[in-house]
């Protein structure tokens, strides 16, 4: 993997009030189905979304974002009600990759060492002034390029996990402002990717790579980053082996969940 460009990143939010994720799309999803109507025959009738409804989710993103100092604007309306419709957890596709190696303790998963294969990734770089802002503001876009801003003009469907490409300093101790979310390509767009009508996102293609990886619960801010980079060095035998001031934080959606799922990558060097 490179060391400059887009790489693979995970979205994920600070304490309340919470990051826009795809856990949030599953609440307001099901506040959504349970606005629709139901036919003679007990079954759901899909009806379109009123303009209450819309305007209902779009203040809920809003309110969202001013916790983290961004602006939702309207445009980001029919976005939200694209993606609040599809998003169905069960048909997430997860980026594929071959499981090397698990190191485990008393039953409990150390670590994971993978292989990810060759994919193409919709990258957007950020560079805000805090990480929340930055994750914020990229994953709008990459919604709006999901949800039919693209050159199909269809709703490509979300795959798992979406990445946050970080990079700290020297000593690991601090992120640095510069950070890239990325969306993982569904395997039938692999090959001729819809392109995307905002410049500022960039079809990738990302090189066969090991990661070594472990998995927590929980927000992901800069302390939090910054601690599980921390830990997974200190589980690592050979961390040097690995890319020391990019790393990768993967964020997974468990509707069932209290805690958000998340996963720290570190990156074996090529």
């Amino acid at each position: 993997m490179q060391r400059e460009g887009c790489r693979m990143s995970g979205a994920g939010g600070p304490e309340p009030p919470a990051m826009i994720t795809l856990e949030d799309l599953d609440s307001m999803a099901e506040d959504a189905g349970s606005d629709s109507a139901y036919n003679s025959n007990g079954s759901l009738e899909e009806e379109p979304m009123e303009d209450e409804q819309q305007e209902r989710l779009l203040s809920y993103w809003q309110s969202v974002g001013r916790g983290h100092q961004v602006d939702v604007p309207e445009e980001m309306a029919e976005p939200i009600q694209q993606l609040t419709r599809n998003n169905h957890p069960q048909e997430r596709e997860r980026v594929p990759f071959l499981l090397l190696q698990r190191k485990e303790k008393c039953g409990e998963v150390l670590y994971e060492k993978r292989q990810y294969g060759r994919a193409k990734w919709a990258c957007v770089k950020m560079q805000e002034e805090q990480y929340e802002q930055s994750i914020c503001l990229g994953f709008m876009k990459i919604m709006k390029y999901i949800c039919e801003q693209n050159s199909s003009g269809v709703y490509l469907g979300m795959t798992i996990p979406i990445v946050t490409i970080v990079h700290t300093n020297n000593s690991q101790s601090e992120l640095t402002r510069s950070v890239t979310v990325a969306f993982y390509l569904p395997a039938q767009l692999q090959e001729l990717p819809p392109q995307p009508l905002d410049s500022a996102i960039i079809i990738e293609e990302w090189p066969p790579t090991v990661v070594y990886t472990r998995a927590f619960t929980g927000v992901t801010n800069e302390d939090s980053i910054v601690r599980e980079i921390s830990l997974l060095a200190e589980l690592l035998e050979s961390p040097e082996l690995c890319l020391q001031d990019t790393f990768i934080v993967a964020g997974y959606t468990n509707p069932a969940a209290a805690n958000r799922q998340n996963e720290i990558w570190f990156l074996q060097r090529s």
